[in-house]
């Protein structure tokens, strides 16, 4: 039979290594979980180039679309909005809590390339995409190369 050697606490309750360990874990994913719901989140973006246009897509699940307040102004492109907290089950029926909640804003830069007055936006699925095309000097020009008649003899027989 092995005896067990308990640590005497005035509190009169006696706990294990592994209930204060436990308990400290606990304590801190409950203070960061509910840290978490107070902090502003910001939705995921990726951007990338076309020849054409700049694309712009955003994560928002759960974003109602009339929700959204999508600016240019002086070359900044502005996605803000609102994830609203749903009230179909009560609160204290939740185990967890981990999406972000309420306002967020996502500001870029745009380049002078860009026609920011003919900027497309789509929601689908909860993923908003933002078509901005490049102006026409902008985009990309090919040259006809000519090949067989050398310029200088055809400027040569111009004359």
């Amino acid at each position: 039979m092995r005896a067990f050697i308990n640590r005497w606490e005035p509190s009169g309750r006696t706990s294990t290594l592994q209930e204060q360990v436990n308990r400290l874990f606990s304590d801190v994913l409950e203070r960061s979980s509910e840290e978490s719901s107070l902090t502003t989140w910001a939705p995921a973006v990726d951007i990338y180039e076309t020849e054409h246009e700049l694309v712009v897509k955003a994560d928002l699940p759960d974003v109602n679309p009339q929700d959204l307040d999508i600016r240019v102004e002086n070359n900044i492109l502005t996605i803000r909005g609102e994830r609203k907290f749903e009230k179909k089950v009560n609160e204290e029926q939740y185990l967890r809590v981990e999406r972000a909640y309420g306002s967020f804003s996502r500001s870029f830069s745009l380049a002078n390339t860009v026609n920011s007055e003919a900027i497309k936006a789509d929601y689908q699925n909860g993923v908003l995409e933002l078509t901005v095309p490049k102006r026409e000097e902008a985009k990309p020009k090919q040259i006809k190369v000519n090949v067989g008649t050398p310029a200088v003899a055809m400027a040569a027989g111009a004359k």
